[in-house]
């Protein structure tokens, strides 16, 4: 297991931890960083029509273990024991958070992340069913909107990602926005 002050350091320093198909821990910085800029956050029209509908339950860290479990659970993926136990543990001590998606008292979907004053380091997303995963997205947006938080890191830039005004910018010029966004006096919930 990761120690939790090392995995917040390295949040707080533009690093972060994935494992590696031997189930080692490297450390990533990547440049260009990718970051869904929380003021041009953009929810496509069909995915806004949707959203007013409510066709799930979202809730905020009712089960995050659930979450990650969900998240891990792919072939190709950088989510191991070691990295499932190292953020368990930043969730207890409340670093570690997750958003959920309900259909029929089922999980359908959600994401996890890490909150550093005032940024947020999303990690993982997962969906059973078609938009679970998006629906979440957007709540933990208008959630972190709604507490100021300044920073949204989403590591890498996807197609998916993209679609919400997903954009790169330097390594430089990411480190400069997070060394602003940690100092932050911000609280996840």
């Amino acid at each position: 297991m990761i120690d939790p002050d090392l995995l917040l350091q390295g949040y707080r320093l533009g690093v972060f931890p994935m494992a590696m198909n031997d189930d080692s821990i490297e450390w990533f910085s990547p440049d260009p960083r990718a970051v869904l800029p929380l003021e041009d956050f953009h929810v496509p029209h069909a995915l806004r029509r949707l959203v007013r509908r409510k066709p799930f339950e979202v809730t905020i860290d009712k089960a995050f273990s659930a979450v990650i479990q969900a998240c891990a659970a792919r072939e190709n993926t950088w989510i191991n024991r070691d990295i499932i136990d190292s953020y368990t543990r930043l969730h207890e001590l409340g670093h570690a958070h997750s958003v959920e998606a309900w259909k029929e008292n089922g999980l359908v979907g959600g994401l996890y992340g890490v909150a550093v004053g005032g940024a947020f380091f999303g990690e993982s997303m997962f969906h059973r069913v078609t938009d679970a995963s998006k629906i979440a997205l957007v709540t933990l947006v208008e959630h972190l909107r709604a507490r100021k938080f300044v920073l949204l890191d989403t590591q890498w830039l996807t197609p998916h990602l993209e679609q919400f005004g997903g954009i790169q910018i330097s390594r430089s010029h990411y480190l400069r926005l997070l060394r602003t966004a940690v100092d932050l006096p911000r609280r996840f919930l």
